[in-house]
């Protein structure tokens, strides 16, 4: 039952998604990106505190697109996990039956 793509460590664990952040090699990548898109939304509000509105708009624009390649990145991750889960209990369905 314990198959390269087994959606739960049954060794660890009988929760079925715990520790996939840890597990996924995509995981880490896209939480830097989704930091660095708080960073630049951060860095836009003190541009533009300190009236500097075309650092405001660069600095803007840049978090708005490093945050929703990171938010798409994670929603890719998240479909391969729950497709690869979903393969995982359809032959383990087919194999005791």
């Amino acid at each position: 039952m314990n198959k390269p793509y087994d959606p739960v460590e049954h060794h660890r664990t009988t929760q079925p998604h715990a520790g996939v952040a840890f597990r996924s090699m995509v995981a880490i990548p896209v939480l830097l990106l989704i930091i660095g898109g708080v960073v630049g939304a951060v860095s836009a509000l003190a541009a533009a505190g300190y009236m500097r509105p075309h650092w405001a708009a660069l600095m803007g624009g840049l978090a708005v697109l490093i945050g929703s390649i990171g938010v798409a990145l994670s929603v890719v991750e998240h479909r391969r996990i729950r497709r690869n889960e979903a393969r995982w209990v359809a032959e383990d369905k087919g194999n005791s039956a």
